[in-house]
């Protein structure tokens, strides 16, 4: 049996908040992420890479290239009654007299709106993009995907209403966050202009939300996509809708990952509906290098 590697998403997952004897119920779902990561890998012959791992210092600074700024947006949400935080990377040269795309950016189980930041750098992989031509410039917007009163990663993330914070966001992502980022940015506000990726459970969350709301998004991208996943066949009940109007829907899992299964099936089922999708396989595990190399070949496929 091949057993992934566990990186800190890994954990935050599985194991690293101690549980205590009244918090039973969470202790079994702790119980099925550990089993879920130690489940067989089996490998269809279609499971395989559809190109190379990003290159050797594809995310790190480089010197004589322009830098984009991040900062910190804050908006109003009425699905938690609180004011929200998102972090956001303007491209080089950011400037309000022309719009750009947007991709959203969802983090896993354990992170918050700097988990991409600190697991991949995604604002230096797309200076580098952009400054050899590989991706146009961008805007990307890393929310906080918990919507909840309190949103902060701290605790037992399988308590009920912890992870119910995780569906809740749908809401929060069409009705607050997309119309802040709108009224804050110099975007274009249309489907062609917006993305929606993620790792982990903001993979599960990608595909939850892309899916179901192709009047919003046109780019899809699911990173080692977590069980919080639909049913593929709810997600994609028809694929000619599916084949009419997503410009790309992008799929990657390591071969050393736990969880390929739930990536597995969108794959297989999105086959049997003839929807055309990147199905990429490489040999990373649950972790921040499959990540970033994957945001870094997703980032060149979007806006073109």
């Amino acid at each position: 049996m091949t057993r992934p590697l566990l990186s800190l998403a890994c954990l935050a997952l599985a194991v690293a908040h101690p549980l205590r004897a009244q918090e039973k119920p969470a202790e079994v779902s702790a119980d099925r992420a550990r089993a879920n990561f130690a489940r067989e890998i089996v490998l269809a012959p279609d499971d395989v890479r559809a190109f190379a791992d990003a290159p050797d210092g594809y995310r790190a600074p480089r010197e004589g290239i322009a830098h984009g700024r991040v900062e910190t947006l804050e908006y109003d949400s009425a699905v938690t009654g609180t004011r929200r935080k998102a972090t956001v990377y303007l491209p080089p040269g950011y400037t309000a007299e022309r719009g750009y795309p947007v991709i959203y950016l969802l983090h896993g189980i354990g992170g918050d709106e700097t988990e991409w930041m600190r697991f991949t750098a995604p604002n230096v992989i797309l200076d580098n993009l952009i400054a050899d031509g590989k991706a146009v410039p961008m805007i990307i917007v890393m929310p906080n995907g918990r919507a909840l009163p309190d949103d902060r990663a701290i605790g037992n993330p399988f308590e009920p209403e912890k992870a119910a914070g995780f569906a809740k966001f749908e809401g929060d992502l069409l009705d607050h966050l997309i119309p802040a980022v709108e009224r804050t940015y110099s975007v274009v506000a249309d489907r062609e202009h917006r993305a929606l990726a993620g790792l982990s459970m903001g993979g599960g969350q990608t595909l939850n939300f892309g899916l179901t709301h192709l009047d919003t998004f046109d780019w899809l991208g699911a990173f080692s996509a977590a069980p919080n996943t639909r049913p593929p066949a709810e997600l994609v009940p028809d694929g000619a809708v599916v084949r009419a109007q997503l410009k790309l829907l992008y799929l990657s899992c390591g071969n050393k990952d736990g969880l390929i299964n739930v990536s597995q099936g969108v794959h297989r089922h999105l086959k049997t509906q003839d929807v055309p999708h990147l199905w990429h396989v490489d040999d990373f595990g649950h972790d921040p290098a499959h990540w970033g190399s994957n945001l870094y070949h997703f980032a060149q496929r979007i806006f073109r």
